[in-house]
């Protein structure tokens, strides 16, 4: 697995498992829509009222796993931020492109969208000779 093969990989998935951790400390995850974008940068939304986004507006620091059939994954470590301006309207036509229905949930109180800038990636096939490669980013 390459740099260039991670985008079109990621961007077959639709759902990741992301992680944050709480004021307390404790370890908090959910699945998520994502969508890819060619920077390899994740796009995900939720409600302010959620736990992820409490926990990322306090520690912007998030896991993620994405993938797991035929035992083949992509683990991923990054920084998330909430763009805005130009830097929102591209991320969210990348979200879009994903999920046509993500346009109805503007509409929605609180919803709010998350990127996530990659700062370590994993990519492991478990298969009979196996292969794991970490992606520089």
């Amino acid at each position: 697995m390459t740099r260039a093969e991670l985008a079109p990989f990621l961007q077959k998935h639709r759902l990741g498992v992301q992680s944050t951790v709480s004021a307390s400390g404790d370890p908090q995850a959910a699945v998520v829509g994502i969508a890819i974008t060619p920077e390899l940068e994740i796009v995900f939304d939720t409600l302010d009222t959620t736990r992820k986004c409490r926990n990322l507006r306090a520690n912007p620091r998030i896991a993620f796993v994405i993938g797991w059939d035929q035992e083949i994954t992509v683990q991923l470590e990054g920084i998330a931020d909430e763009p805005t301006g130009a830097e929102r309207e591209r991320i969210l036509e990348v979200y879009f492109l994903a999920y046509p229905d993500g346009r109805d949930r503007l509409a929605w109180k609180g919803i709010t969208h998350f990127r996530v800038r990659p700062t370590w990636i994993r990519y492991s096939n478990f298969n009979v000779g196996g292969e794991i490669v970490e992606i520089q980013v």
